[in-house]
């Protein structure tokens, strides 16, 4: 008989795996989160394992200078704790952005909110480099992106999903320019001297936004 996400989030410790993850809005180790649960490595990771059987966290695998790549886990962008998704908090992201008039002034107001919403929810944990924390926090976000270094030290990120689609069908201008200003805000924390060279928003049901940086590091560069 198979096992509904609300079941497995049933067990203690797995729940409370899943709202560290969503807390955190980035991957995160094995040994991370044990430490931060104050449990043992071996047991979370088989709560993680369950947890990813029922398609609430992801896990991907990171090779490390010496020994064995390196677990980090995150949570599904298409995660559903409870099963059948909730509308309530959908509902309400697409009358607000069917709310914002996508006036030049409001447009201002709202980048300027999602570059303050980007520098809070940065990640301080640089673990190859601030273009590997970026591409984490988009993982952790639900994009799903691919990176590509470019010529001239332009690194390009395609995003392979919107999270936000259903907002955008309501009012595009208004929620890309809240993800514009919070990409300028996770920069102003990782890289300071990078900068955004193009923000190009596409369909949000193909997917496939561009997000073009300049002078974004990797660990290679940092060495």
């Amino acid at each position: 008989m198979a096992v509904s996400p609300g079941d497995v989030l049933a067990q203690p410790t797995r729940g409370r795996l899943f709202s560290l993850l969503a807390e955190l809005k980035r991957p995160a180790g094995t040994a991370e989160l044990a430490e931060r649960l104050d449990l043992h490595p071996n047991g979370v990771r088989l709560h993680l394992e369950r947890l990813r059987e029922a398609g609430l966290v992801t896990r991907t695998r990171a090779a490390q200078p010496r020994g064995r790549p390196r677990d980090a886990w995150s949570i599904a962008p298409e995660a559903r704790p409870g099963g059948d998704p909730p509308h309530a908090y959908a509902d309400l992201g697409r009358w607000l952005a069917r709310a914002i008039a996508p006036r030049p002034g409001r447009l201002r107001d709202v980048e300027a909110t999602g570059r303050e919403i980007g520098r809070e929810i940065a990640p301080t944990d640089r673990q190859g480099g601030a273009a590997g924390a970026l591409h984490a926090t988009l993982i952790a976000l639900g994009f799903q992106p691919r990176a590509e270094r470019r010529t001239g030290g332009r690194l390009v990120f395609c995003l392979d999903n919107c999270p936000y689609r259903d907002a955008v069908r309501e009012n595009q201008d208004v929620i890309c320019t809240l993800h514009r200003g919070l990409t300028r805000g996770l920069i102003d924390v990782l890289e300071p001297s990078a900068k955004l060279a193009d923000f190009v928003p596409r369909d949000p049901d193909e997917a496939g936004c561009l997000i073009e940086l300049t002078g974004l590091q990797t660990s290679a560069d940092d060495r």
